[in-house]
């Protein structure tokens, strides 16, 4: 297991399939879901022995030039948390990561689907991309004071409305909600069509993130030294 100064590198992911990435990697893992007061009891349990903490996974675009797929490299966090990232694993990843994109990230734990809220939040913090538990890992780091560090991935372009599906997609513990997915989709059929698109970007966007994350190496980014 890697750690720092004796200590592990606890990665927090929305789903249990962006967790199943890390398989390989020397990082422990905790797939917050969609169920937030869990996810925060279990980090700040878990962070008393943590070396460093990690926001990972899918996230959305907010800036209009980002591409499906584009990496995305925390720089700082707004939203319902203001933090900075930290800078040395700022730099670790740029350096391992060049084709990724450095910026602010939001997460106010609210999923931005439409895309005039998309732009909207664009305008008002600067991001260029947002994600459902950054602010949960922000929070906890800054309460532990642990080094904290943003790595995401490009699911959703700024530019795309996201069917009422994706809503309801996440179960608690980061399972996917099959049932509430096919109750959503025979409440309006008619969102199908864009639903199997949003699928298909979700899948480019995972094989991304694999790639990227080999290229970050097994510890993902972080200076253990």
């Amino acid at each position: 297991m890697g750690n720092v100064n004796g200590k592990p590198v606890i990665v927090v992911t929305g789903t249990l399939r962006e967790a199943a990435v890390l398989d390989q990697h020397q990082v422990e893992v905790i797939a917050g879901g969609n169920d937030p007061e869990r996810l925060r009891e279990e980090l700040m349990e878990r962070a008393k022995n943590a070396g460093a903490l990690l926001s990972y996974g899918m996230c959305g675009a907010v800036d209009h030039t980002l591409k499906l797929g584009t990496m995305v490299i925390g720089k700082r966090l707004t939203g319902a948390f203001h933090a900075k990232c930290d800078e040395r694993w700022v730099a670790a990843l740029q350096a391992l990561l060049p084709q990724a994109r450095v910026g602010t990230v939001h997460a106010d734990g609210h999923l931005l689907t439409d895309s005039h809220d998309k732009a909207e939040r664009a305008w008002a913090s600067a991001a260029i991309a947002a994600d459902m538990e950054s602010h949960i890992v922000a929070e906890v780091a800054a309460h532990m004071n642990l080094p904290f560090g943003i790595l995401r991935c490009i699911s959703d372009i700024a530019e795309v409305e996201l069917p009422p599906a994706v809503n309801v997609m996440m179960g608690p513990n980061g399972e996917l909600a099959l049932g509430a997915v096919m109750k959503s989709i025979r409440q309006q059929p008619g969102q199908l069509g864009s639903l199997t698109k949003t699928i298909m970007g979700f899948a480019k966007a995972y094989r991304s993130l694999i790639k990227g994350s080999k290229q970050a190496g097994p510890y993902l980014g972080f200076d253990l030294r």
